[in-house]
């Protein structure tokens, strides 16, 4: 321990962090901005060759922060797993996926593990931050990286959720808490010494269950809550009632109210996978996770929700949504970034096409995608949007021209109230 604390206070330690995306990529930049050699090794070729040209990938890190790191030699990528031998720390950040039928699909865990337990030496931190159901760490790390190593004396295993927020302007990496959980209390201490270098706060729970717990708790408390307004917007639309107006009514009293706000359905992957993490977890030991189990329902209804918007507010206007052409404004899950992971946009859309509908999309953010089994071209957003039957806003982004859209749409179908903020006419605008 005191042999590898003092290679971190030094800045000696070798880093290497497994899962260049999203997650990863800002850790290699904040420990190399720290002063620490640090290598990605990523299985993507092509996220390799262009981490190496200098050439970022992701919105939240320029090229322009990325490049002279690697010029400087402080960073570097690799597809080579033997990288994993002169490692000093190592910080899995791969994707925890869900199967077809919605239970955990730790592979990619599974995978990093074995890799580094080939690769294995004394006086080595191994950190998971990939997002996972309570025990994940104690049963699928643990046991392979203590065969001829004592836990807590030869090797150092923790559990960091990330809490990584694609397009946030205001927390990164350094100014968010982050929480850790050690498998023994040595363990705690030497994660502690590493992300203190990097991290203005480092939070410390007693276990890496509890750690693991803690992120499946945050996003479960949103899609909980994303549920419930979905459901809300649902009973209001059908009272005559705009959700919206009533949420912002409602965020005016100061104490006991958080707002949540309605949308076409949860993306990222994050908020919809977390919370079954857990409720899996739950059915094994026999217990419902009913809140969990409900929210899912309701949210993973949204599309279809969105599908028979559209269909009714053509019928108020004399159309049939078979044959209608139909232009979906925005494919990202969220808005003013490139991520399109389990974006609603896709079930939107192939609920439009089962009835017949001809669906494009327009997003500035991703001109061409090949996700779930679709794959499209993206309109141009400068294009007119008179050719079209009805525009589905499914993503808010800053840079579409609402007050255009507003003019030349002959019907809007808005998810995400962003009409209200550009137009004060909303005779052809139907709200979630």
């Amino acid at each position: 321990m005191s042999t590898l604390s003092e290679k971190i206070e030094q800045r000696a330690a070798r880093i290497v962090i497994i899962g260049i995306g999203y997650v990863g990529l800002p850790l290699v930049v904040e420990f190399a901005r720290a002063g620490f050699r640090v290598t990605g090794y990523d299985k993507d070729p092509e996220k390799v060759r262009r981490f190496n040209g200098g050439e970022s990938y992701i919105e939240d890190i320029p090229s322009s922060t990325l490049g002279p790191l690697v010029q400087e030699g402080r960073a570097d990528a690799t597809c080579d797993t033997t990288v994993l031998a002169q490692a000093d720390a190592v910080i899995v950040c791969v994707p925890t996926p869900l199967n077809k039928t919605k239970e955990p699909d730790i592979s990619y865990i599974l995978s990093a593990t074995e890799e580094i337990a080939k690769h294995q030496h004394r006086d080595m931190l191994i950190v998971l931050e990939s997002t996972t159901y309570p025990g994940t760490t104690r049963e699928v790390l643990v046991p392979p990286l203590t065969r001829g190593f004592v836990l807590g004396q030869d090797v150092f295993v923790c559990f960091s959720p990330e809490r990584v927020d694609p397009g946030n302007k205001h927390y990164g990496t350094r100014n968010t808490p982050k929480v850790l959980g050690g498998s023994t209390p040595h363990c705690l201490a030497v994660g502690q010494a590493l992300y203190s270098k990097i991290i203005d706060q480092v939070v410390p729970v007693s276990s890496t269950d509890t750690a693991e717990m803690v992120k499946l708790l945050e996003n479960t408390f949103r899609a909980v809550n994303i549920g419930l307004v979905n459901e809300m917007a649902q009973f209001s639309r059908n009272l005559g009632i705009d959700p919206f107006e009533v949420i912002r009514a409602a965020a005016t009293k100061p104490f006991g109210f958080m707002p949540f706000f309605p949308g076409p359905g949860l993306g990222g992957h994050c908020i919809p996978i977390d919370p079954l993490y857990l409720s899996w977890k739950l059915r094994a030991l026999k217990i419902q996770a009913k809140f969990i189990d409900l929210a899912d329902e309701v949210n993973s209804s949204m599309p279809e929700y969105v599908v028979g918007r559209v269909v009714d507010a053509l019928n108020d206007r004399k159309k049939p949504l078979n044959g209608s052409r139909i232009l979906v404004a925005g494919i990202a899950y969220k808005k003013n970034i490139t991520d399109v992971r389990e974006s609603p946009a896709f079930d939107i859309i192939a609920g439009l096409k089962k009835r017949g509908a001809h669906v494009s999309y327009t997003d500035p953010y991703v001109p061409e995608v090949n996700e779930h089994g679709v794959h499209l071209r993206g309109v141009d957003p400068k294009d007119s949007f008179a050719d079209y039957d009805a525009l589905v806003i499914v993503t808010d982004h800053d840079s579409f021209d609402y007050p255009r859209m507003a003019r030349e749409a002959q019907l809007i179908v808005d998810t995400r109230d962003v009409m209200r903020h550009h137009v004060s006419e909303r005779h052809n605008i139907v709200g979630l």
